[in-house]
């Protein structure tokens, strides 16, 4: 029982931080036909300067590993959005109060919210044929942000959100 405990934890923390990511694509594209990459060069990501530079850092740093080559004549474009937002508490205790008697009936239920809002970050990322301008790989990923984050925290987290983006960039052919 006293090694659950631990267990517990630290799947609790891990769920806290959870990086979350929805993708769409469109089938009829042939990805072997991508090589080269580069970015929109009128983006703005939304995201502060610094953590703008960590970003593009990571996401070539692990198109790189994955044989792409930044180029100043890309066979695509990535553009890169994001947002900021409150989540909503999904935690409340509830308070109750009911009685019965002779054919009536009532209650009174309270909902009293437990802890701090969560906030949010979506980054999106789109993938765009540079020749066509059409979009053919998207990508959401939605993660908790810390605003007092350190440096390398910052670095660590967008390392992480990249990894997990990209992994599953080029899709699998499923047709």
């Amino acid at each position: 029982m006293k090694s659950i405990i631990p267990f517990l934890l630290l799947l609790f923390l891990a769920s806290c931080s959870a990086i979350r990511v929805n993708y769409d694509y469109d089938r009829d594209t042939d990805y072997t036909k991508y090589t080269t990459y580069n970015y929109f060069s009128d983006m703005d990501t939304g995201l502060s300067e610094l953590d703008t530079r960590r970003l593009l850092r990571a996401i070539d740093s692990t198109m790189r590993g994955k044989g792409f080559l930044l180029s100043e004549e890309p066979e695509f474009l990535i553009n890169i959005l994001s947002s900021s937002f409150r989540a909503p508490r999904n935690n409340s205790v509830g308070v109750g109060i009911g009685g019965t008697g002779r054919n009536v009936g009532g209650g009174v239920s309270i909902g009293i919210p437990v802890g701090a809002a969560n906030v949010e970050r979506e980054i999106q990322f789109d993938f765009v044929d540079s020749q066509k301008d059409e979009l053919f790989w998207q990508a959401i990923a939605v993660s908790s942000l810390r605003e007092n984050s350190s440096p390398s925290e910052r670095e660590n987290k967008i390392q992480a959100l990249v990894t997990k983006t990209l992994e599953k960039y080029p899709p699998k052919s499923r047709k």
